[in-house]
Order: structure tokens, then sequence, then C-alpha cells
């Protein structure tokens, strides 16, 4: 693969407006080993993969936060800050002597030439997305066959972590499921299934473990009814959230200039404040 990465590279780099060196990535890479030397930070020379696990999707999600709020400033602090999370646990890997982030770099360029045969291949164009995620598909499954992995029992859901937040995790496996023909005929049977697991989750005695299961398989059959509809429903979810956040504040603000704090209203006077929030929130 070596050489195909090479001779992509060299065509890539070929082409006008290309981008060369990076000095900026090397002085990264230094700064952070020289943070895990002998006589370095304490805290950095301590750390592990294990230890650091939850500041990488915490990163991760305050980048998102970034892109949503629109401010290109803050966008190239947070992504500094998942960059730095990746330069670090290659480090500790290099001071294991297991891997350094050249093989991180390396692995990813070559993977992002062998599953885009159709930009650096001979694999005919691909008209759009959904057959851009064919060929990935595809790709995958050779890739997966071609270290071993096909000898053993492999499962359609096995490539979905785990460690996905639910919500995102539920669509990708409801999407892979339906890929393999395990689906409603039509959107109108995905809503038949909403109303039956909200009639098995009224059944169940409230407060009960029975009741928070059926809970859980209420929110599968809608996320099912997101697919459907071609809705993102993790985004879905975080639009909801972000204008339930924009409404509380201007709540918050109403109350303020009256004098007075939410806690001590009535719940009438709540929803008053939540009507006039909502009229007021540009459209």
């Amino acid at each position: 693969m070596s050489q195909i990465a090479d001779r992509v590279d060299a065509e890539n780099a070929a082409r006008p407006g290309a981008p060369t060196t990076h000095p900026e990535f090397d002085r990264l890479v230094r700064t952070m080993w020289r943070l895990r030397q002998p006589d370095g930070c304490p805290w950095d020379r301590e750390q592990t993969h294990r230890s650091i696990t939850k500041n990488m999707v915490e990163e991760a999600y305050e980048a998102v936060e970034a892109i949503e709020a629109g401010d290109d400033a803050h966008l190239v602090e947070e992504l500094g800050d998942v960059l730095e999370q990746v330069v670090l646990h290659a480090q500790i890997a290099a001071d294991e002597g297991r891997f350094t982030i050249d093989d991180v770099v390396r692995g990813l360029n070559e993977k992002l030439v062998r599953r885009h045969p159709h930009v650096f291949g001979e694999h005919a164009a691909a008209g759009d997305g959904g057959e851009v995620q064919d060929i990935w598909d595809e790709v995958k499954a050779a890739e997966r066959a071609a270290s071993g992995a096909g000898e053993r029992s492999y499962g359609l859901l096995d490539s979905v972590p785990a460690s996905l937040p639910a919500l995102m995790q539920c669509q990708k496996i409801s999407k892979r499921a339906a890929k393999a023909g395990f689906e409603w005929e039509d959107v109108d049977g995905v809503w038949a299934k909403v109303a039956e697991e909200r009639a098995e989750f009224e059944r169940e005695q409230p407060g009960s473990p029975e009741r928070a299961a059926e809970f859980g398989d209420l929110l599968f059959a809608l996320v099912n009814v997101a697919r459907w509809e071609g809705v993102d429903a993790e985004e879905a979810l975080a639009h909801a959230n972000r204008k339930f956040r924009r409404r509380w504040r201007a709540m918050e603000e109403a109350a303020s200039r009256d004098g007075a704090e939410l806690g001590s209203l009535s719940t009438e006077r709540l929803n008053e404040l939540w009507d006039r929030a909502k009229e007021e929130e540009p459209r």
C-alpha cells in the first residue's frame, strides 16, 4: 500500500495549490515530546491512554459546540485541543515503544487512499454520497477479509463502537440493520411501532426497571422515524437543547427585570414567560 500512497502523494503534490510543508505540526510533536521527558511536566509524564480517555470525548464535543456557534476563533482553539489529544496519545505510545505519530498519520493516509478508489484508484467515479458509502463498505469488508477478521464470526454491528453516545449508536445500528433488509415497508409502519412501544411502556409499573427498559425501546423506535424522515436524530435533539437553553435564558432575564428569580414564580407565571420567550424568538 505504501507504493500506492507514494504514487498518489506525488500526483497530489503536482497539482496547483497543493499543501506542502507543515512546520508547525513538527513543532507541536517536539513540544509534546519535551513535555514527556524526565524533566518535563509531571502531569503529562504520568498520563496513560486510559487516564485521558474522557478528555478525547470532551474535546471533540467542545469542537462541535464551536462549529454550531459559527465561531472560527473558538473552533481553531478547540480543534487544537482535539489534536493535542491525538499527539499526546501517540507520544505515550512512542515512549512505550509501541507506535509513533508517524505510524498514526501514515495509517490514516493509506486508509484514505484505500477507501477512495473512486478518486485515487481505477473505480468509476461516484455519483453521490450514497454510492461513496457503498464503496466505503465494500473496501472495509475487503480489509477485514485481508486481515483475517473474515475467518472469525464478524457481526454486522461489531464495527459500531459501543462507546458511542446512545443516540448516535442507535442511529448507526438501525441504519445497518435496515440496509441488511430488517426494515419496515413505509414510515407508517415505524409510527405503528412507536405506538406499540408506548403502550408497552405504559403497561409497566412506574419507577420499575421494566418501565425504563420499555422507554429505551420507545426511544429506539423514534430514532427509526428520524431515519425514515432523513433527520439526524442527534442533531435534531441538539437543536432542541439549544432552543430550550435560549428560551430559558430569556425567561431568566425577564424575571430578573421584574426583580424575581424563576424558582420563586408560580407554574402559571413560568408558562407565561415561556410563551413570551417563544413568541419573541426570531423565526
